[in-house]
């Protein structure tokens, strides 16, 4: 998972990208990258680390322009140098690009633009995206290239490149310096358009990003079709392909910020809802509990909810170390158990002699669960009871977040029958109660991606690709 900004129309492109970046951090923290145009000149700074650490503020002035697009990373494929941050350039044409999402198809497109006399020279998939847009677009001219020409071009690629992106990227088109963003047919991936009133555009991953360049959302990035920003004017929206949107629900569960809003809304919102839907279920069980706690920060929301409907105490009962990552999207399992104890410390009195209900938003390997449980035992906790405000993931997902093989997940091989018996014993804890997938039903509206909760792929992913992308994320 990752986090892109463009803008255009600004003074300084690079200072507002920079800013909107820190607000998207918690979606990458591997690397940092800004690209901005000026005149005919492309200028990109990229680093590994954070976006102050990758990109301090005094390179900023390094990188000129009124439009610009930067980039977070947590990388799901390719590994972690900095020649696999984004954004990337491509000079025929000129285009600078960054991405979120996932290629899954990458050793087949890879291939096709090798015999096109094209090598790829990173490991991150934008850049296989970057270089299929170039190869299209020169094809269909070699350059004056027109809004219908960049239609044609998209459509091609969306024909070409299978898996999950929203793209953003800066080119010449009609003759004009643009702002172009694209998102894969069915939308998986997550985009928001903002405004300002002074006629400036932005896009992003998460509605935050808005928040903190003080722009205001305008409207969703649509699937499936190209939109091209220019200061001062509406934008430019060409469908190229239309097929059912379907977003991805561990968005809402696990990897928006709750103050983002998506097209189901807030995302605290939908993380309220989905705690009170496990609080009916848990309820119907017959435990009994003394104190709801959230595992911080997704989980709290959920928490809170089942806490009012429940008429139970809600009390936080962890500090969290706001300078440590988040333990799920770290490479490898030493580093996420030597992360994991920088990152939460309980506080003993909270827990000592209580029944508690422990809320977290999902269970992937289960190996951090069973870390937490075993140290609020250790507190004198009377009992622990586990609640899950979603089903249980028992399929990878290869559109971008990093559980890739069914080895590492805990309930990929338990009937549902099993499952909590056995997690029960497996983590040391009460009782395990996992939201069913009617209560996430109940909660959504549009149609979402939940392969990870049903295998029901929304991009078919074949065993080649999948064994390419496992071999590609192994640690």
């Amino acid at each position: 998972m990752c986090g892109f900004v463009g803008v255009t129309g600004v003074e300084q492109a690079a200072a507002v990208v920079w800013l909107g970046l820190q607000a998207l951090q918690h979606r990458g923290q591997d690397a940092a990258g800004i690209g901005t145009v000026d005149g005919p000149r492309f200028h990109v700074h990229k680093d590994l680390g954070l976006v102050v650490h990758a990109i301090p503020s005094s390179k900023l002035a390094d990188l000129p322009g009124q439009s610009g697009v930067g980039h977070v990373r947590y990388p799901t494929s390719g590994v972690n140098t900095r020649e696999d941050a984004q954004p990337f350039v491509t000079r025929r044409p000129g285009i600078v690009m960054a991405h979120n999402g996932n290629i899954t198809n990458v050793d087949e497109v890879t291939a096709q633009l090798q015999r096109r006399g094209i090598h790829i020279l990173s490991s991150c998939d934008v850049e296989v995206v970057l270089m299929v847009l170039a190869d299209e677009l020169t094809r269909i001219a070699p350059s004056d290239h027109t809004a219908q020409d960049l239609v044609e071009a998209v459509g091609r690629l969306f024909g070409r490149v299978r898996g999950a992106y929203t793209v953003t990227c800066l080119l010449t088109v009609d003759g004009e310096e643009t702002l172009v963003a694209f998102r894969d047919p069915h939308g998986l991936r997550p985009g928001v358009l903002g405004r300002r009133d002074d006629g400036a555009w932005l896009v992003a991953s998460e509605s935050v990003a808005l928040d903190a360049t003080g722009f205001r959302r305008h409207s969703f990035l649509p699937p499936g079709a190209v939109l091209l920003l220019r200061k001062g004017r509406e934008p430019i929206s060409l469908q190229v392909s239309t097929r059912t949107h379907r977003p991805c629900i561990f968005e809402h569960i696990y990897f928006a910020r709750p103050d983002s809003v998506m097209e189901h809304g807030r995302v605290n919102q939908m993380r309220h809802q989905l705690g009170e839907r496990l609080a009916e279920e848990w309820e119907a069980r017959g435990l009994g509990a003394d104190v709801v706690i959230p595992i911080p920060d997704t989980s709290r929301p959920a928490a809170l909810s089942m806490a009012e409907h429940l008429g139970l105490p809600y009390r936080e009962g962890f500090i969290k170390n706001r300078y440590s990552g988040r333990t799920f999207i770290m490479p490898n399992q030493q580093t996420r158990d030597a992360a994991l104890r920088l990152k939460l410390n309980p506080i003993e009195d909270v827990f000592r002699d209580k029944r508690v209900i422990l809320v977290d938003d999902s269970i992937v390997r289960g190996s951090t669960m069973r870390r937490i449980i075993k140290t609020i035992a250790d507190l004198g906790a009377k009992a622990i009871h586990l609640a899950i405000f979603s089903p249980p993931v028992r399929h990878p997902c290869f559109y971008g977040i990093d559980m890739p093989t069914r080895a590492e997940l805990v309930a990929a091989d338990l009937d549902d029958d099993a499952l909590e018996a056995t997690l029960v014993t497996r983590f040391g804890c009460d009782s395990v109660t996992y939201l069913s997938r009617r209560g996430l039903a109940r909660t959504t509206e549009l149609p979402l991606c939940a392969a990870c909760f049903d295998g029901d792929y929304v991009v078919p992913v074949s065993q080649d690709e999948r064994r390419a992308i496992e071999c590609d994320r192994r640690p």
